[in-house]
């Protein structure tokens, strides 16, 4: 690993490492520049430029920001923060990350090779990639003859031209360029001899990492393998100067991206390129969520430190409240759903040994195993669930099954708890008589206006009676809609007595109907998801009436904020 080469460490800094503190390295990158273990795998991450690019993500600079040092924390060799010149929030990323620079991570800028018929030196195109400051480039250059004739235009030897002009000039300012070959896999398969002189030129004007990139997301795992063989093969057999390292660069139009990458790693490359969480255009790219563990874990690759490994879950998460985009609970490894078991003869095997249904240790990537309840549910999803909420029950009480058969008779009613924890231990607490009910709800209105088939607001009005120790208070508050009037006279209500409610804030509100034929008189079931920066958590209403299942899903909300609070305190 690097923190051990680290470690280990004087001699290691000393043999080739004075060039790059002359160049402004840290003692930890430029360990990792000089360093050529075997087994070690270069994670190199493309979300703030490649993820940022699928359909309704957009990044601010602050955003950026804030993921590149997340991914600093983790310890990514490579991060690549966008195409400086091509816009201005990516001139102003790399404009701050040179005030405060990364500790750990290379920041990468991004950019094609110069226009046809021009000359490096002279296309405005590249100044603001040397702007930028970064002393890794990645060069992008096209493969494939078709995209050369057809996309740029232009000839075959003018754009052998291009990539070797301008990662000489770039390597003439004392750049260090990495080598994307665009659709290299369909360039390769359409013509190998027009594909290698493409490659030639990159590794003959100064490219040190040679990147195979299946661009159009439709190479199948068998062909990846071939073909990097190959090539691999056929560049280490010249004899060239400069004998470059290989990396893969995939897109998941196939759902393949993450087997691809896998592969092409057996196969001799040692640079992984992708996305947190598979974020990218179309249909994205290699989940860096899932290739890290499998390569780690799996296979037995150096990616990053086990430390840094354990806080995988946390990146992936806090990446996507950062884009704005809910997790994908059903994501390997990272999700919340990766280690959850629901049935019941499933949950007493793995009380006994998680092996029998878990691949790996979720803790291992900062997950953790959770029992799932549900009207498939038996006592021991119970039993496991209450140890997992800290409440020790015996098997033989009473009140295990009643837990259980109140369970499934609420379920039987549209209720859904698997979905729904939060309301599932508060549900559990009333039976043990753990429940403390930190307000009771005495009533509530909600008000929305309309005149001669006009509106006269754009808001609704909620107005709530509620009794805290003893005393009765009535508040109301306008919202968007009901729901976000109800929720505002509820904190509006509670914020004296529970400062704490501040911190608490609502983050998905999704409505089903359960009984489609019924119409407008079907019951409908209500969740609503929470959050305090930290922890997220679940609730869940039905009633025929909307605004009911909604006001109790959104009270159960903020009744269990208030208990997780408390959690806290008691914690500390």
């Amino acid at each position: 690993m690097i923190a051990s080469s680290l470690q280990n460490g004087q001699s290691l800094l000393t043999k080739g490492t004075g060039k790059f503190f002359r160049m402004g390295f840290s003692p930890f990158q430029a360990a990792f520049m000089t360093l050529d273990a075997v087994n070690q795998i270069w994670i190199y991450d493309t979300t703030l430029r490649d993820g940022a690019q699928r359909e309704g993500l957009s990044l601010s600079v602050a955003d950026k920001l804030q993921i590149a040092r997340k991914l600093d924390d983790l310890g990514i060799p490579f991060i690549e923060g966008g195409w400086p010149g091509a816009n201005p929030k990516d001139v102003q990323f790399f404009w701050q990350l040179k005030e405060e620079p990364l500790t750990r991570s290379q920041i990468v800028a991004f950019c094609y090779t110069r226009r046809p018929g021009k000359t490096a030196a002279t296309d405005p195109m590249l100044q603001p990639i040397l702007a930028a400051g970064t002393q890794w480039i990645t060069i992008v250059g096209k493969s494939w003859d078709l995209h050369v004739t057809e996309g740029l235009q232009t000839t075959l030897d003018e754009n052998l031209a291009m990539i070797g002009d301008t990662i000489a000039y770039l390597r003439s300012h004392d750049r260090r360029i990495i080598y994307d070959a665009e659709h290299w896999f369909d360039g390769y398969k359409h013509n190998p001899v027009y594909a290698l002189k493409t490659m030639r030129a990159a590794i003959e004007a100064g490219a040190e990492w040679i990147t195979f990139c299946d661009t159009n997301g439709g190479t199948l795992p068998h062909e990846i393998s071939r073909v990097v063989e190959e090539v691999i093969k056929e560049v280490r057999s010249e004899e060239n100067f400069n004998q470059p390292q290989f990396g893969i660069h995939t897109h998941n139009d196939s759902d393949m991206a993450a087997a691809n990458a896998i592969v092409a790693v057996m196969s001799g490359v040692r640079m992984v390129q992708g996305t947190i969480n598979g974020y990218g255009e179309r249909c994205g790219n290699a989940n860096l969520c899932s290739l890290i563990p499998n390569l780690q874990l799996k296979l037995g690759y150096d990616c990053i430190q086990p430390e840094a490994l354990a806080k995988l879950t946390q990146t992936s998460r806090y990446v996507s409240e950062v884009v704005n985009l809910a997790p994908d609970d059903h994501a390997p490894f990272v999700g919340l759903s990766a280690f959850a078991h629901k049935g019941g003869l499933h949950v007493s095997a793995v009380e006994r040994n998680p092996i029998t249904y878990e691949h790996m240790p979720p803790e291992l990537i900062g997950n953790c195993r959770r029992i799932v309840i549900s009207d498939q549910a038996g006592l021991s999803n119970v039993l496991a669930k209450a140890r997992s909420l800290g409440i020790d029950l015996d098997r033989q009480d009473p009140t295990c099954r009643q837990i259980l058969q109140h369970l499934k008779d609420l379920e039987s009613e549209g209720y859904q708890f698997e979905a729904a924890e939060a309301s599932f231990e508060l549900l559990m607490r009333e039976a043990l008589g753990q429940r403390s009910h930190p307000f009771q709800i005495k009533g509530f209105q909600v008000h929305y206006d309309m005149v001669s088939g006009e509106m006269t607001s754009t808001k609704s009005l909620a107005t709530v009676k509620l009794a805290v120790n003893g005393q009765d208070i009535l508040e109301a508050a306008e919202g968007n809609g009901p729901v976000s009037a109800l929720d505002a006279a509820l904190r509006k209500a509670l914020v004296n007595f529970y400062p704490e409610i501040d911190r608490c804030y609502l983050t998905d509100y999704k409505v089903r109907i359960l009984d489609g034929t019924a119409g407008t008189s079907a019951k409908t079931r209500v969740l609503v998801e929470s959050s305090n920066g930290h922890q997220r958590w679940t609730t869940v209403g039905v009633s025929g009436n909307i605004l009911e299942a909604s006001y109790l899903a959104v009270v159960e909300s903020l009744e269990y904020g208030l208990l997780l609070q408390t959690k806290l305190r008691c914690e500390v």
